[in-house]
């Protein structure tokens, strides 16, 4: 799944609920990959262009899917 994070705000509600995950949630963008749950990771991706979400694990899938709904391109 392609998400958009354009600003700050967003980011920063992704990571917080992202944080309530068990699994490993990893954000891809080019070459780069970081850990989702990681705000400092996340701000260090091109915000700018679609972000590729990998989940690891994760036992929440339907929890989660929806909200990565609310990001999705």
């Amino acid at each position: 799944m392609y998400i958009r994070l354009d600003s700050v705000e967003k980011v920063k509600e992704f990571v917080n609920n992202i944080q309530s995950c068990e699994g490993e949630i990893d954000l891809i963008s080019g070459r780069y990959e970081v850990d989702g749950k990681s705000l400092l990771g996340v701000f260090s991706l091109d915000l700018t262009k679609p972000i590729e979400v990998r989940v690891q694990k994760d036992d929440m899938t339907g929890q989660l899917e929806q909200m990565l709904c609310r990001y999705s391109t």
